[in-house]
């Protein structure tokens, strides 16, 4: 017999994400997007020329063109795993919490920061793929509003809207932004005297999203694991737009097999996960909608 944990646990392990994968919006964007076929998606690309001058004298319309064409991506993080979990080390009792338990500390130490980790270090290498822009400037208390304030300049003059933007953060750069110079704060003074001084939202932007530092870097290594690349440059930030993106997952497969099932594993339980996922920029958006900054490559 098998347990489909996807199924069983579904709430639950929506509950995890929600709680610990700081990238999750991001799979969330563009939902009239599907994935077609096997592994890719198709994401159109249409345009149309413009008006033209209007002749009272000639009778018809002018003639306008448009081309419709698309923009094919495929997935290409394709990942699982099995463990074969000796019966001893079940709960007689209660077969179903142990697996939970063993799901649960995969989920937090394992799936949740490889998924953030390949994300984000996507979202840098489409960066650099379509030319988007990537600060390297050292940041601190004396600039760090100026570049916040510049990067809004050219969001709002290529007419992004700013209330769909998240700002995806270290913990060191909020510090920098709460201590910054010339910013104005109104503290928040709870019952009982506490003092509320977190980042919750600036100027436009009001969904700021802190990233652990680990989970955050340009390049990874996916052999065993995941684990951050010998050239990895730590990430400070990635400012952008969810829809001038698309992330998706395209199959979930999580199940437990009773001893006997498998013949590989003999009385043991068998455990086992898959993820198939894929993180792209829309080429057409993704340089207007997304400002990256980083340690640059000679740091």
């Amino acid at each position: 017999m098998a347990i489909n944990y996807v199924t069983k646990f579904e709430n639950k392990l929506r509950e995890l994400y929600g709680q610990e994968l700081t990238c999750d919006a991001l799979y969330h964007s563009n939902t009239d997007l599907q994935i077609t076929g096997a592994k890719e998606i198709k994401i159109p690309k249409l345009s149309v020329s413009g008006y033209k001058d209007h002749s009272r004298t000639t009778l018809g319309f002018n003639a306008g063109t448009y081309t419709n064409d698309f923009e094919v991506k495929s997935l290409d993080h394709d990942r699982d795993i099995e463990f074969a979990i000796d019966p001893m080390d079940f709960d007689e009792t209660d077969t179903i919490v142990s697996l939970a338990n063993i799901q649960n500390r995969f989920e937090r130490t394992q799936a949740i920061p490889e998924l953030d980790c390949y994300t984000f270090s996507k979202l840098y290498a489409e960066a650099k793929r379509v030319s988007a822009e990537i600060k390297t400037e050292a940041l601190t208390v004396s600039n760090i509003l100026a570049d916040f304030d510049e990067n809004l300049e050219k969001l709002e003059d290529k007419g992004v809207p700013l209330d769909r933007m998240i700002l995806f953060c270290t913990s060191e750069y909020k510090k920098l932004l709460k201590n910054a110079e010339g910013i104005q704060r109104t503290l928040d003074i709870k019952q009982g005297g506490g003092i509320d001084r977190r980042v919750h939202s600036i100027d436009d932007i009001g969904n700021i999203k802190t990233v652990p530092s680990a989970r955050f870097k340009t390049a990874y290594e996916f052999t065993d694991g995941c684990k951050a690349a010998g050239t990895a440059k730590q990430i400070h930030y990635i400012l952008i737009d969810p829809e001038c993106q698309v992330s998706r997952v395209k199959y979930s497969y999580i199940h437990l097999f009773n001893p006997g099932s498998d013949s590989r594993t003999a009385d043991n339980y068998l455990y086992q996960n898959r993820r198939y996922n894929g993180t792209f920029a829309i080429d057409q958006l993704f340089a207007d909608g997304c400002i990256i900054h980083a340690e640059s490559d000679g740091e």
